[in-house]
């Protein structure tokens, strides 16, 4: 793994800026808290990118020097180029670690990546309550049996993704919905981890234990150092 991975925050970032409440609880944008969580958690090499920068925020260039990216998304995904999803589809083929936060669930980045709707039921205004079911995982280190977030956005089954690799996270919501809310997957050479709180009205992205939970997944989603795989026709070997 990585010691000291290379880390760039996407934002839709149009909330924030248009809507009262989320101004409110995310002044510098979901991004910037994000960011801030990172860089308290020791991740010294964080950068920020939005929609509305030219190539949505993530040229190349950018790319190539990430080594796991973080995602959000919500009213706009429809927006990012068909060039930029392709080239994070690549990327996260090639190694790089994909992180999916919350409504990022239907962003054309994950739907690409998971080839299903990635569609689910929702609910605003409840009690959520993540419980640890993968009490060995990484990502799970540091925390105890669940997180319990007072008031978050719901997310219910049935949640149109392929079964994770591994589930860490299970969520119960107050009016009794679960939700697999803690997806860890692989494809190609990259890791992906889908977490779901951090609604845009909703202050959860400054919780001790989610930014915990983000801090311990980028470390698990970066690349780990290996051979490359050899594919295509070959001569035998001696």
């Amino acid at each position: 793994m990585t010691d000291t991975p290379r880390v760039t925050v996407w934002n839709e970032y149009r909330h924030e800026q248009n809507e009262r409440r989320p101004a409110e609880v995310y002044p510098a944008g979901i991004h910037g808290a994000l960011a801030d969580a990172l860089r308290e958690g020791g991740v010294a090499q964080v950068g920020t990118a939005t929609l509305d920068e030219p190539h949505n925020g993530l040229p190349d260039e950018v790319l190539e020097a990430t080594d796991v990216l973080l995602w959000w998304g919500h009213i706009a995904h429809d927006e990012v180029a068909d060039e930029v999803v392709e080239r994070v589809h690549r990327r996260v083929l090639g190694g790089m670690g994909l992180v999916v936060l919350h409504s990022g669930h239907f962003s054309r980045v994950f739907k690409s990546l998971m080839g299903t709707t990635c569609d689910l039921k929702w609910r605003h205004g409840d009690r959520e309550r993540l419980w640890v079911v993968a009490p060995g995982h990484p990502i799970a280190e540091g925390l105890g049996e669940y997180i319990d977030l007072g008031e978050e956005e719901m997310y219910g089954e049935h949640f149109d993704v392929p079964p994770p690799d591994e589930l860490v996270f299970v969520s119960w919501f107050g009016g009794g919905e679960v939700f697999r809310s803690g997806l860890c997957y692989r494809r190609g050479r990259g890791r992906i981890f889908y977490f779901r709180p951090g609604h845009e009205e909703n202050p959860s992205y400054y919780d001790p234990d989610v930014r915990r939970v983000i801090n311990n997944a980028v470390r698990w989603a970066a690349p780990s150092p290996g051979p490359e795989p050899t594919r295509g026709n070959t001569e035998p070997l001696e």
